[in-house]
Formats: C-alpha cells, structure tokens, sequence
C-alpha cells in the first residue's frame, strides 16, 4: 500500500470515527448567528456584536454600498447596514467575510498551499455571484458563501498532510487525496456548523457531475459551474464535450464555450466582487 493509500485510509477512518480534526467557525460569527436565531433578538443587537471587530465592519460596509446592495443613501453605519440587508443577509455575510482568517498558515509548509487555496475559493466565489444575479431565486449572499465554503474541506486534509513531510512535497499525490475526498470532509465540517442543507448539498455533491437538480437551478448547481468555469485555459479544464453532459449549465443557461467572467456585461461585476476580499 503506498503512502497515499494509507493516507487517504486515515482520513476516511477518521472522519467515520469523528477524530478527524475539524475547523471550527470563528467566534464573531458564531455570536452573529446566535442573535440571528434568537426571535426577541433586534437589528441594534446583531450591530453591537459586529462593530466589535473593527475590520469586519469596514468590510461590511464596503459590501452594503456594492453594485450588489447599493440604494440611494449611502450606507456609513453597521446599523444602516444592517436596517437595509436584513439580519439573515448579514449573517450569511458576516460567515464569508471573516472565512480569510481560516485559510492562515500555521506552518510554513502550508503557506503557499492555503494562499492558493484562498485565491481560488475567492475565485469561484465571485463567479457563484456573477452566475447568480442572473437568477432571481438564488440569493447572492448565499451564491458567495457557497463560493467561499466549497473547499472547505481541504482544510483539515492539509492539516493532517502536514505530519507527513513527504507526503505533502508530493502534491500529485496529495491533491489525488483531495480531489477524492475533500467535498465529503466538507459536508461533514458544514453539517458540524449546522449549516442549512442547501449549503451542505452545495459543497457534497460538488464533484458529482451527472447530478440533476429536481428544482433546479440551486446552489449546488451554482458552484459546479463556477469551478469548472474557473478552470477554464487550465491544465483541469474539461473539454466542451465533457461539459455539455454537466446538468447544471442547462439549469443556469450558460454557454460551456464561454468562461461568463469575460463577458462584457459580466467583467464589471466579477471585478466588483473580487474587490470584496482585497482582489
């Protein structure tokens, strides 16, 4: 049995036995759901947590005055913002915004790896939010945390990878290990935060291409089609013809031929949102 095989085996063993180490939710976001599902919970009470974290704030003012929320007033207090998006809308926002602080490197050989990482769930994020302004049933809050969540799993993987110095110089090897199970590790992280289904759904069925949504398009949809947009002009691009069996670009009505971002009336708004987190 080669490294790999008895690696991927103690992750599949751990994950059965709830051993695996899993990330947890950073606090702030914790606090903000606990006031969302408190129904004698007020808009001045999600405030009071938020305005705590002084950068979270600023971010989410920054996201309160985009294209993609912006009214007529500008928004300057996290209590306008709050008034105007509605205490679900921020929550979900809140949960993507202060993601980043769990793709850090506690190591230096994972540096590299997490800020990859990073920049392509910001990636996929923003391409989940372009996909999504074109359908009035998928709500862009949730279009950008599904972007954000979907690799989640990767995160215990290479932390686990990372007692096995060998092991993680091999990257085809390691990222065999990922590809294999990273989506079922994810599920099992979102399902320990108690994550809506639809999220959880998004994330475990990602690398399931034959699937046909039933109400379709949903979240699930959704990420499917910005990953495999995302890697379009990439050594993981799938051919036009291996595309067009995927379900989920006949739900969203998108072209396999062209990568949406370089649309003319999409480029702006792709822009817009990976401006959200610093791109």
């Amino acid at each position: 049995m080669t490294e790999q095989e008895v690696f991927h085996n103690e992750l599949l063993n751990d994950l059965k036995s709830g051993t695996l180490v899993l990330p947890t939710l950073p606090e702030v976001a914790l606090r903000v759901r606990d006031v969302v599902d408190d129904p004698e919970a007020s808009a001045a009470d999600l405030s009071e947590i938020i305005i705590t974290d002084a950068a979270l704030s600023t971010r989410l003012l920054k996201v309160a005055n985009s294209p993609l929320y912006r009214g007529r007033i500008e928004i300057d207090t996290i209590q306008m913002a709050v008034a105007r998006l509605g205490l679900k809308i921020v929550r979900s926002l809140v949960t993507s915004l202060v993601m980043e602080q769990m793709f850090q490197a506690t190591t230096r050989n994972l540096d590299d790896r997490l800020h990859d990482l990073w920049e392509h769930t910001i990636d996929v994020s923003a391409i989940c939010q372009v996909l999504a302004s074109k359908h009035a049933n998928i709500k862009s809050d949730e279009a950008m945390l599904a972007g954000l969540i979907h690799e989640i799993g990767v995160l215990p993987i290479l932390m686990k990878a990372d007692e096995k110095p060998e092991l993680l110089k091999d990257t085809a090897a390691l990222n065999a290990v990922i590809e294999n199970i990273h989506a079922e590790v994810g599920a099992e992280i979102l399902r320990s935060w108690k994550f809506p289904e639809a999220l959880v759904t998004a994330v475990a069925e990602q690398n399931n291409l034959t699937r046909d949504s039933e109400n379709g398009p949903d979240l699930a949809d959704l990420v499917q089609v910005a990953r495999l947009q995302s890697y379009m002009n990439t050594d993981r691009a799938l051919s036009e013809e291996e595309l067009e069996k995927v379900p989920a670009f006949k739900k969203l009505g998108v072209d396999t031929a062209i990568s949406v971002v370089e649309l003319d009336e999409n480029s702006d708004e792709y822009k817009e949102a990976l401006s959200l987190f610093g791109f």
